[in-house]
């Protein structure tokens, strides 16, 4: 299987996604939020690095769970840049 190349939009909205994440997950630890998300804690600091940019779906699903997020809002902010976002 050939993989696409990611475009210069899929890493930025990867980055957008994993500061999401690391913002909701506070004080938890990394290890702690991994655990309950049923992945690693080197994928879930690979993901908030932006070194995952595109997730699959069920990691996604598993973190928006455990942090209590909708995965709607979750898509919709990681798509959407933020105003004070230097991605964007």
């Amino acid at each position: 299987m050939v993989r696409v190349p990611l475009t210069p939009s899929d890493r930025e909205r990867g980055e957008r996604l994993g500061r999401l994440l690391r913002q909701a997950r506070g004080g938890r630890s990394i290890v702690e939020v991994a655990g309950a998300a049923g992945i690693s804690a080197e994928t879930l600091r690979k993901i908030e690095t932006g070194r995952i940019p595109t997730p699959t779906f069920f990691t996604v699903a598993g973190l928006a769970v455990t942090l209590g997020l909708s995965l709607d809002a979750l898509v919709g902010a990681a798509d959407r840049p933020a105003m004070d976002d230097p991605a964007a």
